[in-house]
């Protein structure tokens, strides 16, 4: 029997469960989750949602809006369903077992008017694969490779929706050349460092679907100070 961990998050507003041994998320999530700028009544698309952390952020943070869940693997959208009833949120959090490959449009009662994603990250066969066959799936592109993730977003997206990825700054050529392949315009982008005093780990690039070009470039932004603790904005994505 998997041996799964209960933790509080946003003060204790909700409860996220997760297997001990498999993948846990990581602040890559809480990040994307509070760049994702909800306005009431949108509905929401999170690929590769894992234990559903971000659309129980979301849903918290967004009680009008519509959120769906995609996990290809059953065991994680087994424990983001059941995180999702733990917290009382049936009724704004649907999650499906799906591969993204595959989704339309009108799985999701779509189009949507956003999609948020923190996919695989690593090339099949760069570094070592790790043996835990959950977390080999979330880093590596074995389910789903970059393009499959960017075109996913583009079929279920209505015109001029929003795409929302958090990605390592090493990629960043490659998810521009993505999504432009697939018509979705970046138009910010914001990299994201351990401290001021190091370069870029990853980046956060919001793109519109059929959009006209011109990309905004945000401030940085430092995930811990100098003495090593979180930083002020990162310490507000973890309130309610």
């Amino acid at each position: 029997m998997t041996t799964v961990t209960e933790d509080a998050f946003l003060n204790g507003r909700i409860t996220i469960k997760q297997h001990r041994r498999g993948y846990r998320f990581s602040i890559d999530a809480v990040i994307l989750a509070a760049h994702a700028c909800l306005r009431g009544g949108e509905a929401v698309v999170d690929l590769g949602t894992g234990c559903g952390v971000i659309p129980l952020i979301l849903a918290y943070r967004s009680p009008g809006s519509r959120i769906c869940g995609i996990e290809v693997q059953k065991e994680l959208a087994e424990i983001a369903r059941r995180n999702v009833n733990d917290n009382a949120m049936p009724d704004r959090i649907v999650i499906l077992q799906q591969d993204i490959k595959l989704l339309t449009a009108g799985m999701v009662a779509g189009p949507v008017d956003l999609v948020v994603c923190n996919p695989p990250y690593r090339r099949p066969y760069s570094g070592r694969l790790n043996p835990d066959r959950q977390k080999a799936v979330a880093r590596h592109e074995i389910s789903a490779t970059l393009a499959d993730v960017v075109d996913s977003a583009r079929r279920i997206l209505k015109t001029s929706g929003r795409f929302v990825m958090i990605y390592p700054a090493e990629r960043l050529a490659d998810v521009i050349a993505q999504m432009r392949i697939s018509r979705i315009e970046p138009k910010k982008l914001r990299s994201i460092h351990s401290d001021r005093y190091s370069g870029a780990k990853l980046v956060l690039v919001e793109g519109f679907k059929a959009v006209n070009p011109g990309m905004e470039i945000l401030p940085p932004l430092f995930i811990y100070t100098r003495r090593g603790v979180y930083s002020k904005e990162v310490q507000k994505m973890f309130l309610p």
